[in-house]
Parts: structure tokens; sequence; C-alpha cells
């Protein structure tokens, strides 16, 4: 045979085996599939809340948004006015462990005389209710003459002592509070037994080689099964940036990774604050400050200002970082001040600022930094509030991806105005109604509500959906989505 049409002869062999190769797979549904997906490409919700604050359900939209919410200022949760502390106190975490609500803090003071910054301590306080935290006498380390303070740890690492309560179940006793803090460019971790009296993990550090002079942070991921730090480097020797890393023994750290953005353009981001959500631990949520070092106001002689931005993730790695402010200075004048209106570390779950009202989320921010008497204030979000799937009075609606769920009932975290609506239409994959589920078979939905469960007008129950790929369609006017949840 000719040895050119024996090569054309193979060539066509291969091309033709690897043309049947694809077409089994496609219809196998063998292809690359997202995460939590199942056969067919849907996406295995199960009976887990989903929050709209990204687009990883989202099919299609028309005539909605998703629209970032902001919180509300509340009541001061702290001034730091002990002799310890001062008016660049900072770097606060907060976390709920059994019946209170644990904090910790960085006690300073700036001299706008000299210039110059006192000793740093690292502060306790408590409180049982997330509002209003008090300043136990401790008795465990000695300032100006007196363990009559909340001192909890003083030297290596006072600087930014992160801690956090560890739930990884093979944590032993003695270690069952860490923390991360930094001295140089050397990032350490510590242990406790009961998050007051602290001592290093090892002497060595756990992670060097970066310019940890802010908020650096870890903790143990439940849903991942392992501990994940965020912490602060400068991308490209320029500009303040967030970097990943994970670990199975809190000891040996994988590699730092820049966090992506995506379109998101470079921003100063000083802080991170990220954490899983508690209600939604697979969904990480973060709050860094955006530092903007050219802008001066607030009549103070230090340039710079600062707002708190919001992004979420499902990895740890990708983001979805809002260019809008979370949370602004605002009217006051203090929080126009260098570095100010830091989110703290941690979400609390408190009781409404309404009486009868559902709970709610509360975080908390400095002001007063450089100014006197610094203080913590609380701010407070409804339950999922960090986005909403918005339509306006002229109406609109979404379409899901394909879900798989568990459960009988969905259930809604939503509100509308008085003249607004939401009807949910349950699909097959192909995007046809499913009898009995269709939009003429859904009853109007208008209020205000955290778990409304959907009701149909036959009365029917989705139990004989579940396990089946299925699309949800919103048709709103007026209204607002914050979550999902089937159960």
């Amino acid at each position: 045979m000719d040895s050119n049409l024996s090569r054309r002869l193979t060539v066509v062999c291969l091309l033709s085996a690897c043309a049947l190769l694809a077409i089994i797979a496609a219809a196998c549904g063998r292809g690359a599939a997202p995460a939590d997906a199942v056969g067919g490409g849907a996406i295995d919700i199960g009976s887990r809340l989903e929050l709209f604050v990204d687009d990883f359900l989202v099919e299609r939209m028309t005539g909605t948004t998703l629209c970032l919410q902001h919180p509300v200022s509340r009541d001061v949760a702290i001034v730091f006015d002990a002799p310890w502390e001062g008016n660049t106190s900072t770097y606060v975490t907060v976390f709920k462990d059994g019946d209170i609500v644990r904090m910790y803090y960085r006690g300073s003071d700036y001299d706008p005389a000299t210039e110059k910054h006192s000793g740093q301590n690292v502060c306790y306080a408590e409180c049982r209710d997330g509002l209003r935290f008090e300043k136990p006498a401790l008795g465990l380390f000695d300032f100006a003459g007196s363990k009559k303070n909340n001192i909890v740890w003083q030297g290596i690492g006072a600087h930014n002592f992160a801690p956090f309560k560890d739930g990884n179940p093979g944590c032993p006793p003695g270690e069952r509070y860490k923390a991360v803090a930094s001295e140089g460019d050397k990032l350490y971790a510590f242990k406790s037994a009961d998050g007051l009296r602290w001592a290093l993990l090892r002497p060595e550090p756990v992670i060097t080689g970066y310019p940890f002079d802010s908020q650096n942070l870890a903790f143990w991921d439940a849903d991942r099964g392992k501990y994940l730090e965020f912490h602060r480097d400068f991308k490209n020797k320029q500009v303040r940036d967030i970097m990943f890393g994970s670990s199975e023994d809190f000891l040996n750290w994988t590699k730092p990774e820049w966090l992506d953005y995506g379109d998101a353009p470079p921003e100063h981001l000083y802080t991170n604050a990220v954490t899983p959500y508690f209600r939604a631990p697979h969904i990480l949520v973060g709050f860094p400050k955006r530092f903007m070092p050219d802008r001066t106001a607030g009549g103070h002689k230090l340039p710079g200002v600062s707002d708190g931005v919001f992004m979420s993730s499902r990895d740890g790695l990708h983001w979805k970082r809002w260019q809008e402010a979370f949370l602004r200075p605002g009217l006051q004048k203090e929080r126009w001040v260098n570095r100010n209106n830091m989110i703290a570390w941690g979400l609390i779950q408190t009781a409404s600022f309404f009486p009868g009202a559902p709970d709610e989320i509360s975080l908390y921010s400095s002001e007063g930094y450089y100014v006197k008497d610094a203080r913590l204030r609380r701010h407070t979000l409804r339950m999922d509030g960090f986005v909403a799937l918005h339509a306006g009075a002229g109406g609109g609606e979404l379409v899901t991806k394909p879900l798989v769920f568990s459960g009988r009932d969905l259930v809604l975290n939503y509100s509308t105005s008085a003249a607004g609506s939401v009807r949910v239409e349950v699909q097959d994959e192909q995007g046809q109604p499913i009898p009995g589920f269709g939009l003429t078979d859904a009853r109007e939905i208008y209020g205000d509500d955290i778990e409304f469960v959907v009701p149909w007008k036959a009365g029917a129950s989705l139990v004989s959906l579940a396990g089946k790929p299925v699309r949800l369609r919103f048709v709103m006017k007026d209204a607002d989505l914050y979550s999902i949840r089937f159960k």
C-alpha cells in the first residue's frame, strides 16, 4: 500500500475513534462536571441552605439583579478606654462559645504629640447577648504594677493575635483554642485549653516570608475537613492583598496562593475577616477593610480612608468581591479618619433590634481609631441578608440551573412590599412546568419572613420530586429573595 495513503487512513481511523469516544462520553454524561454536580450536571444541594451571594445557582435572570445589602448601625459594643488599651486598639475577633460570646483585641495607644505607640497587649472581653461586652479582671498579666486587668497575652504576636475555637474532632483538649499571630515576617501558632491562658504551639513559626502586619487569621473548616489560613501580603510589592493556604495539622501549611477575584480590579485590602457563614458553612464570607491611601478626610493629618467590602467563595480561592461598599464610613466624622471601619472577624446571631422579630446577624466595626475613646460599634443584617435577588416594581424572574434536593418543602427567606409578590414554579430539567407545580398552581406570596414554606394551590408536597433534577423559576415583583432551602 502507498505509504501516504496508509498514513491518511490511520489519521481517519484515529479521528473516528476520538469522535466516537466523545459521543459516548456525551451520551453518558461523563464530561467535566462542576462541584456538587450529579449525573446530568445537576447541582446536588440536598437540604442545605443556599444564598444568592453569587450566581452559583443562576441559569438566567430577566428583570432581576443580585443586589448587595448593607448593615444597619446600632449601639456601641465596647469602648477601649482602659489604661492598657487606647485609641489604636484594633484587630478584633469575636465568636460564640457555648453560652458566651468571646472577644479578643489588641490594646494599644498612640500619642499624637510624640507620634509613638504604647506597648501592645492582647485583651479579652465577653458577654452573653452579643450586645455589650464586659472586661473581666483576670489576674494573668501585670500592667503598671497590677494584674487587675483583662490582658490574656503579652510579648511575641501581641500586635495581631487572632484566636478561634478549634472544632476539629481530633483536637487535643489542651489545644481546644488556637490562634495565629506574627512577629516580623514570621507567623506563629498558639494554643490554649480555656481561651485565656495561652502558649506557643511550638517555638518555630508555621509560615514565614510574608509581611504579616495585619489581622491574619486561621480556623478549622468543618465542611472541608482542614484548617484554612488567610494572611496579608503586597501583590507585585505594591497593593495590599490576601493570600490563602490550608493545613491538615495546623503546623504544616500549603504554599500560599493569591485569592482570585475574577474581573474585580486591584484594591488595597487591609484585612480580610473571612469566616464560614454559620448557617451555610460551605459558603465562606469575607469583609475586607478597603484602604484608599491617597485620600484624606476627617481632619486628621495621616492620609487614608477606609470602608468595608463584602466577598464570598465556595472553595477559599475563587471569590466574588463586590466593588460597591458594604459598610460606608457614614456621617460620623471620626469614621473618615485613617484606618477606621475595620470589620471584626466573626459573625454573631443576636436577638432582633425589634421585639418579636426573628434573630439577626451582628457584626462589629471600629471607629474612633486615632481619636480618644476608640470603640467598636455593632451593626446588624437580617439573617442571610448579605445579597438579595431583587426585582423592582416592574417585575422580573430568575430560573435556576438544574438542582437535586432532599426534603418535602421549599423554604424561602424573602421580603416584599405591600404591593409586591413572589411566585415559584418547579420545572423539569428541560424547563417545562411540572404538573401541580406550575406558575398557575403557585400561590402568590407576599410579606417578610426568613423561614417561609412555599404553598401550592393543590397542597402538593415536593417529596415525589426529591432526588430528581428540577429547576426553580421565581417570578417576583418589588421583592427580595435572600436564600432558599429544601426541608
